[in-house]
């Protein structure tokens, strides 16, 4: 039998969300139903609602979520009833050639499931970003969830599911930063100070933040950032020469969807250095670079998704960091709010104010 939920739906574009109870059907083969405790508010969330990436309407958004397994489906192994678990958007079939190659978030081998979530009418309503988390349960794929044990608080071990893996994934898995390297973070909001957490773990010499808030700025020394430059400094990549010897940074984040930043960062860059593309812009901006200087000095230009993180491989170490001291989490939330508050939250997120808004159930 389905379940009766409170979830927040969106109806339209750019419009508030509205609570309101849904069904929520059984978990099937391979499932599991997790009884969330806490879900952040991305920055991704937030652009799905506003159609900056299209998408079918009415749909349930939220995808950074941690909670309790209430509910097995048939054939599930390796997380048990009762379990704290964060779920995230990354599902993957493991049998593919980007699940072959320990690249999971990339997966190109998951095949449609059941529609998850309807209307008490029978009205269909859309999973957003595989995951619908908010609201007071999902039911998602098995490959979604990672165990998280008890030590680490539900508000803060929900960022485990995006915002602390697609920084310090970046850094640690994509870009794979070495002792010694300099590295820029574009942008320190929640993803950005995670990049910069990444980058401190790693050994960078240097590593320069790099925001339009000062308060932003004093965010990334806390987490490790040995540099900050206001970003409306004129000319900056003269500054972060200046930082880095004369040579430029050897890796630069854009934790950002802003073009502005994916315009100027590759200006930032020393020989060698690549760009890191991890703040995804809406669908249809477009920035513009000099082919010849990336050829000239053997610059490179990745992308990064969700920090090309591997679930059972990665969350273990960033709990035992947690639990060591050498990874900040709880800092990371700037406040917890209410399911019924979740419109003052979103505008809050997307007013910049925040790391990380956070809604308990």
């Amino acid at each position: 039998m389905p379940s009766e939920i409170r979830a927040a739906v969106c109806h339209e574009f750019n419009a508030p969300l509205s609570v309101e109870t849904v069904l929520l059907r059984e978990p099937g083969p391979g499932e599991v139903e997790v009884t969330l405790e806490a879900v952040a508010i991305c920055h991704s969330d937030i652009s799905y609602m506003e159609g900056a990436w299209g998408g079918a309407l009415p749909a349930v958004y939220g995808h950074e979520a941690a909670g309790r397994v209430t509910a097995l489906g048939p054939g599930v192994e390796g997380v048990g009833m009762g379990e704290r678990v964060i779920a995230t958007l990354i599902r993957a079939c493991g049998a593919c050639p980007s699940c072959a190659s320990a690249m999971p978030v990339y997966c190109s081998g998951n095949a449609p499931l059941p529609p998850e979530l309807s209307f008490p009418d029978g009205r269909a309503l859309s999973k957003g970003l595989k995951c619908g988390a908010f609201a007071e349960k999902i039911v998602v794929h098995a490959s979604q969830v990672a165990a998280v044990g008890e030590e680490v608080p539900a508000t803060s071990a929900c960022l485990l599911a995006c915002g602390v893996p697609t920084g310090l994934g970046a850094v640690v898995n994509t870009a794979r930063v070495r002792p010694g390297q300099s590295v820029v973070v574009i942008g320190c909001g929640g993803v950005g100070l995670n990049a910069v957490q990444g980058a401190r773990l790693s050994g960078a010499a240097r590593i320069v933040a790099m925001d339009l808030s000062e308060a932003k700025l004093e965010d990334a020394r806390a987490f490790g950032a040995t540099d900050a430059l206001l970003a409306t400094e004129e000319k900056p990549w003269r500054a972060v020469k200046a930082m880095t010897g004369g040579r430029g940074a050897d890796h630069v984040f854009v934790s950002v969807g802003a073009i502005p930043a994916y315009d100027m960062a590759p200006r930032l860059l020393g020989p060698g250095g690549t760009l890191h593309a991890v703040g995804m812009p809406h669908s249809g901006a477009t920035s513009a670079w000099e082919p010849v200087i990336l050829a000239a000095t053997g610059q490179g230009m990745r992308g990064s998704l969700m920090g090309e993180v591997v679930l059972a491989r990665d969350v273990p170490w960033m709990v035992d960091l947690y639990a060591q001291g050498r990874l900040e989490l709880d800092a990371l939330v700037s406040r917890t709010w209410r399911l019924e508050e979740i419109n003052a939250a979103i505008d809050d997120t997307r007013a910049g104010r925040a790391r990380r808004n956070v809604i308990v159930f």
